[in-house]
């Protein structure tokens, strides 16, 4: 065979694998890691239909975890919008020294591992703590109790909300905010008249994504809070003791936590779709 045939025939074998398998590819590896992802949750959805599950999600143990979590994560979206706002807002908007270190302290809870998150908690508000022995006169008592479950979640959920806010804040357009200055408005209405109406799409994106990571939060929960039902056992917390008393109530809470999230989680994608 020639030099010219060997070369047609090598353009022609690598057109024909560019047409015809090229896409696998993707398409393989791509397949194998969303099975991965895919089968753990089919898996605990099959095997809870295959006991008592109505029984078991609306015991009362799980009744009392979900309550408290559906508390808890509400109450930790709600502090979050009403501090995190102003500062996103700051760091958006405002021309700060040190910038980037105060984003880095916002972000790395995201980050740490919810045990070093726990730890943390507990020895800044514990009763040996760093802020212990004052809150100890004023009578406070934080750890072990459903503050603390608060604390927890806020800790760990709440830069997701800031950072979100950000995002929504940044991305306004600079000339909006120009032509309002030299309109007379102060700093109050330009924040509450066009920076709030134009990234509540951000804000209600970032809230949803905060209750949701307060409703799964775990490692700084079980540390700083403790696992005491009715008070502080919280649904992933009652799914861990779960496997241990009643599998039944684990696996019917988990798959209320996963369908909750995937309803959460695309509603956020709805938010963040752009408008048309």
């Amino acid at each position: 065979m020639t030099f010219y045939h060997m070369d047609k025939l090598r353009k022609f074998v690598t057109r024909f694998l560019d047409e015809r398998y090229s896409k696998w590819i993707f398409i393989i590896p791509g397949a194998i890691l969303l099975a991965f992802f895919a089968l753990p949750l089919m898996a605990i959805i099959l095997r809870s239909i295959n006991l008592d599950f109505f029984d078991n999600a609306f015991s009362q143990q799980a009744f009392k975890a979900l309550r408290l979590s559906l508390l808890t994560s509400s109450i930790t979206t709600l502090i979050a919008a009403v501090f995190g706002t102003p500062l996103a807002y700051m760091l958006a908007r405002w021309k700060l020294n040190h910038k980037a270190w105060l984003e880095l302290i916002l972000d790395l809870p995201i980050v740490l591992p919810p045990s070093v998150a726990g730890v943390a908690l507990l020895i800044t508000f514990g009763r040996n703590g760093l802020l212990g022995s004052a809150l100890n006169v004023l009578g406070i008592s934080l750890p072990f109790t459903t503050a603390a479950v608060v604390l927890a979640q806020l800790f760990v959920a709440a830069p997701l909300f800031i950072r979100s806010a950000r995002i929504g804040f940044a991305h306004i357009d600079q000339q909006l905010e120009e032509s309002a200055r030299v309109e007379g408005a102060n700093q109050w209405q330009l924040f509450s008249e066009i920076m709030l109406p134009l990234s509540a799409r951000a804000l209600a994106s970032g809230a949803i994504l905060t209750w949701t990571r307060a409703l799964g939060e775990f490692g700084a929960t079980i540390l700083f809070a403790g696992n005491l039902e009715g008070m502080t056992q919280t649904m992933p917390m009652a799914i861990y003791l779960g496997f241990e008393r009643n599998i039944g109530v684990a696996l019917a809470l988990s798959v209320v936590l996963i369908f909750v999230s995937v309803i959460l989680l695309m509603l956020t994608k709805k938010l963040e779709k752009p408008e048309e």
